[in-house]
């Protein structure tokens, strides 16, 4: 397919339908009594409701949705597309705050909404009198049963042939680290460009094995809403996980060959799997000490003597195969994005036998800008950048991107657009550089520097990885700007003792800088989690409402 000649993503989707057998299964969403959905089932379904929404609505109009990942949710989100709408997904953890924010912000005509308790989510938002709602479920008001629709007879196979890559496909609003989301602008044409660069980096990945995906990062999310085209693309079979919480036990049932997440998901990947590790004595500790000693030295391209290629193959059978088993036996990677991933996570991840892949991109770039390549993983970078998109870096270190898939704009927020685009070059916000084999990495965070008393610019979220390493500490969260000296809250499992925690962070400490170094901490029970406001939906820190719920406590530490 000559993804870079298509016009849109509903044009996409449809050549791609012509291609393969409409028997072949398409989407199964992991809950219990879910039916498995073929190519030619969704195909149907996606006219019918298309149909149905292009009768609601006017082109242009923006169409919210609001649900879990399930099969439902692709079909809505291009069914949206063909009717000639703006598809605008939704976190279903978003803030009270937030979705009063965004539907005032994006004005939808129509709201498509999963189930009741979604609904009451953004019930006394949403105006019955000028808004239509599609439920997948029954709800308390009034609305269009998504089945109703579906089991209707009249209706046309139409495709929209006006849409162009220049038109907005999406708007997809930012997770809101700080301040209020921002609606990200992207186009048809940005998000069929940054696949194109993303089919070239897995085909050698897929080239023995039909492919099939494991979702888990919320569809809203615009990586993995990008990623659902990608799957399109190599006419993947797509499971939908339960849960976090039973992500493994989903991954033995979907078997993926290609698995998408975040930062946060690798960390805990790494802490259950390392503690594991920990308490394995004789023989099998020194078996994995091995695995993962070769397993590196593999990765960096270093020469093995021949008793170490030897030892290395022994650590596949007994040991890299074992795990991969417990992660379904078919993963041929998992891909990181959505934030930085500690190098030490990476490398272990790789060495143990479980290929994980670095990226790097950000929304309003569709998302993806760069990724490690499968035969050449440089861990301690985020990869060369994809062939779609430019890629420099400013005189002060900024990375600069210029490409398709820069956004068309922040809907309703031209002061903020011309900030962030300036002729051409989408402006990050992320510090980096670019080495001789053109990889880039990542160094800080333009915006999340701290900058203490003495001038000296500090990237918290480099201290807060180390911190999270250590077996004891769940989560941390480092704080000192304009003060003289660093502090942290550390949330770790009441049964920890404090002496432990500040012995732990000596060790830390240790190699560290001297204005990197944590002079004092609080410890606490509570866990940061989306559901008290301290996350965001991809898990990254809000740093402000940390910094407003427990800034009396941050404070009497000077």
């Amino acid at each position: 397919m000559e993804i870079d000649k298509l016009n849109s993503l509903v044009e996409l989707y449809f050549k791609k339908c012509e291609e393969v057998n409409p028997n072949k299964p398409f989407l199964k969403w992991l809950k219990p009594g879910k039916p498995t959905y073929n190519w030619g089932d969704i195909k149907e379904r996606i006219f019918k409701l298309s149909y149905k929404i292009k009768s609601l609505i006017n082109e242009g109009d923006r169409c919210l949705i609001l649900s879990e990942n399930r099969p439902y949710w692709l079909m809505s989100d291009i069914a949206v597309m063909n009717a000639g709408g703006i598809s605008v997904p939704i976190f279903t953890t978003y803030s009270s705050n937030d979705y009063e924010y965004i539907l005032n912000d994006c004005k939808p005509s129509l709201v498509i909404v999963s189930n009741d308790t979604q609904f009451k989510k953004i019930k006394k938002y949403v105006n019955l009198d000028k808004q239509n709602i599609i439920s997948f479920e029954e709800i308390e008001t009034e609305s269009f049963l998504i089945q109703d629709i579906l089991d209707e007879d009249n209706y046309e196979k139409e495709i929209n042939e006006n849409l162009k890559r220049n038109m907005p496909a999406c708007i997809i609003y930012t997770s809101g680290t700080s301040g209020n989301p921002k609606g990200v602008v992207l186009s048809h044409g940005g998000i069929l460009s940054n696949c194109e660069g993303a089919v070239e980096l897995i085909e050698p990945l897929i080239e023995k094995k039909d492919p099939i995906f494991l979702t888990w990062l919320p569809l809203s999310h615009s990586y993995e809403h990008t990623v659902q085209f990608i799957q399109i693309i190599t006419g993947a079979k797509v499971y939908y996980a339960e849960s976090l919480e039973k992500l493994i036990s989903n991954m033995n049932v979907a078997k993926p060959t290609i698995m998408t997440a975040v930062p946060r998901f690798y960390q805990n990947l790494y802490t259950k799997i390392n503690m594991n590790f920990e308490k394995q004595k004789g023989i099998k500790r020194k078996l994995i000490d091995n695995t993962l000693l070769l397993g590196k030295k593999k990765l960096k391209k270093a020469n093995m003597s021949l008793s170490e290629k030897t030892l290395n193959f022994i650590c596949d059978n007994l040991v890299r195969k074992k795990i991969q088993k417990q992660f379904g036996g078919n993963l041929q990677a998992f891909v990181s994005g959505g934030g930085a991933l500690d190098q030490n996570i990476g490398e272990f991840l790789n060495a143990i036998g479980l290929p994980t892949l670095q990226g790097y991109g950000l929304t309003e770039a569709s998302p993806v800008v760069s990724c490690n390549l499968p035969d050449l993983v440089k861990v301690e970078t985020v990869g060369p950048p994809f062939r779609t998109n430019k890629v420099k870096i400013a005189d002060d270190g900024e990375i600069l991107i210029k490409g398709e898939n820069v956004m068309l704009g922040y809907w309703n927020q031209k002061e903020e657009t011309e900030k962030t685009i300036k002729d051409g070059w989408l402006y990050t916000g992320d510090i980096g550089e670019i080495d001789k084999n053109n990889y880039l990495k990542i160094t800080d965070r333009k915006k999340d520097i701290i900058v203490n008393l003495g001038g000296d610019n500090i990237s918290p979220s480099k201290i807060e990885n180390i911190l999270c390493l250590n077996e004891f500490i769940k989560q941390s969260f480092v704080y000192g700007d304009k003060k003289n000296y660093l502090v942290a809250i550390i949330v770790c499992d009441n049964r920890i003792v404090k002496d432990k925690i500040k012995l732990t962070i000596e060790i830390i400490n240790k190699n560290l800088t001297l204005i990197e170094k944590i002079k004092k901490f609080i410890v606490i029970n509570e866990e940061f989690t989306i559901e008290n406001g301290m996350l965001t939906p991809t898990l990254k820190l809000k740093r402000n409402d940390i910094i407003k719920n427990y800034k009396q406590q941050l404070e009497k530490l000077y």
